[in-house]
């Protein structure tokens, strides 16, 4: 204690001294107003100042040394692990489906029918409705009774020639007559089935667009929209660069935001052409719709896993600082064998890939090792700290 009150004595001796060691005080060489006297006071300060600067190191080590309760920074720790680490690249895109169709008559006529109402669920193959057929089928009802005449007839030609009675001319003319007149039936059925508006495929009726009794015509007023809503995926656009890390099977993560749901998938189908305009391809996610809440053109966020690491030193980014290199680096803490005491170390980092705040190190930092988190702006390389708190 006697030592440190000695340093103390010196120092303020010395700093007494300053400014009157020639006999001219700065006060008085300024009031002279000579140029030549105040700039040789001015080196005459400065060299003072660098001698105190000198003095206060001195009695800043002396006090560290003497002083038994000694201030030092405080800090928290992260002890670092390996574990698995999912990257996933985040994109936009659209829910779409290729059950969701809007329904043309091919043919041209008054709606006379209309089966089914919006919101009705049907199957496949189901009369949805029905436009005027023009007479179609009276016609086809006199086809069938000329089809009965021409078919009794060749039975009965085809009888007469098995017994060796008529002409092979006669039983061939019936044959012919009858298979005509089948031809002419089929015909007139697959035109007659143009009337009919039937389901594509099974699904839920979106849209009742042409009112009963309204004139339509073939291929251009839309009667009716039927959407599927079990076959839904996203299509989106992946820039090339991830050409190798994305591929059919990868987990996929959908987030809907006006849902506020996530779900769990994978790519279906990834595209064999890069478009030259933005320097991508397009990728395929099923989406499953159980509950039916996804419906077409909801946006979403795909986050696609790209890369996985099973041992990925991982770390916060607010812990990690730049120097004038460009070199990123951290601080590690080194045992001093006193509780709670270490010895704060600066270490450079070269780190991979990033996920929201967490950052993966590639080198520098190894499992085990204490990072600091809080504090490390207010430490220096070989300073000593005081742990606070250990964040496992």
């Amino acid at each position: 204690m006697k030592t440190y009150l000695s340093i103390l004595t010196a120092f303020f001796l010395i700093l007494s001294s300053c400014g009157s060691e020639n006999g001219t005080s700065i006060e008085d060489a300024i009031e002279n107003g000579d140029l030549v006297a105040i700039r040789a006071k001015r080196k005459e300060v400065i060299a003072q100042q660098r001698e105190a600067t000198e003095n206060l190191k001195q009695l800043d080590n002396a006090i560290a040394k003497l002083d038994s309760v000694q201030k030092l920074p405080l800090v928290t720790t992260i002890k670092v692990k390996d574990t698995l680490f999912n990257h996933y690249l985040e994109l936009q895109g659209n829910v779409e489906t290729k059950k969701n169709i809007v329904l043309y008559p091919e043919f041209s006529g008054t709606l006379t029918k209309v089966y089914v109402k919006e919101g009705q669920r049907v199957r496949r193959g189901q009369l949805l409705a029905r436009v005027d057929d023009g007479g179609l089928s009276q016609q086809l009802a006199q086809m069938e009774v000329q089809e009965a005449l021409a078919k009794t007839t060749y039975e009965r030609q085809q009888k007469l020639w098995e017994q060796k009675i008529g002409s092979e001319i006669q039983f061939l003319q019936a044959k012919t007559n009858y298979e005509a007149q089948q031809n002419a039936i089929a015909q007139m059925k697959q035109q007659l089935g143009k009337s009919t508006i039937n389901a594509p495929f099974s699904g839920i009726v979106d849209d009742v667009i042409a009112e009963q009794g309204s004139v339509v015509a073939a291929g251009q007023t839309p009667v009716l929209r039927i959407v599927n809503l079990d076959n839904m995926y996203i299509q989106t656009e992946v820039p090339e660069s991830y050409i190798k890390n994305v591929t059919v099977g990868k987990e996929a993560k959908i987030y809907f935001p006006i849902l506020d749901t996530t779900i769990t998938t994978k790519i279906r189908q990834v595209g064999n052409y890069i478009n030259p305009n933005n320097r991508s391809f397009t990728v395929e996610v099923d989406i499953p719709n159980r509950n039916g809440e996804i419906k077409p053109n909801l946006t979403a966020r795909v986050m696609i896993n790209d890369y996985t690491s099973k041992k990925a030193v991982l770390v916060p980014q607010s812990i990690l600082s730049e120097n004038a290199k460009g070199e990123q680096y951290t601080y590690i803490t080194k045992s001093t064998g006193k509780a709670n005491i270490a010895e704060a170390q600066r270490v450079i980092v070269k780190t991979g890939k990033t996920q929201g705040d967490i950052i993966e190190i590639i080198e520098g930092i190894q499992p085990g090792d204490e990072v600091i988190s809080e504090g490390a702006r207010s430490v220096k390389d070989g300073q000593q700290v005081e742990i606070i708190k250990d964040v496992i």
